[in-house]
């Protein structure tokens, strides 16, 4: 379980700033948006990959919706120019809230119709 938390607080402050960034490098919303969940989702599915198990983004839980909401979250605060410190935190903490739910109440995002998934491998 503590890997769980750490691997949230490191997904939520990477889609995080990986949105703010995208944005100060003049990105538009869309892509800043996608650049944000990239970069929240790319260091733990490069962990897994390392450690050699199947991602944890393509398996279980919700991992990919919560960094696109911080993103997301991200990149409106910064376009109603009302980021600051403040805001970051609040989405960091909105994105971590959704993914130790998901992780507690083993909530899965849904899948298309006939797909059984890649099975857990806790």
């Amino acid at each position: 379980m503590p890997i769980n938390v750490l691997d949230a607080v490191g997904l939520s402050v990477f889609a995080v700033i990986g949105a703010s960034k995208a944005v100060a490098f003049g990105l538009g919303v869309g892509p800043a948006i996608i650049l944000g969940v990239i970069t929240g989702v790319g260091g733990g599915t490069i962990r897994d990959t390392l450690v050699r198990q199947v991602p944890t983004v393509l398996h279980s839980d919700l991992y990919a919706i919560p960094a696109l909401i911080a993103a997301a979250l991200t990149v409106a605060a910064i376009h109603a120019g009302i980021y600051c410190l403040p805001a970051a935190l609040g989405a960091v903490a909105i994105c971590f809230a959704i993914r130790m739910l998901g992780v507690v109440l083993r909530l899965n995002a849904p899948r298309p119709p006939g797909d059984r998934g890649v099975p857990d491998e806790q």
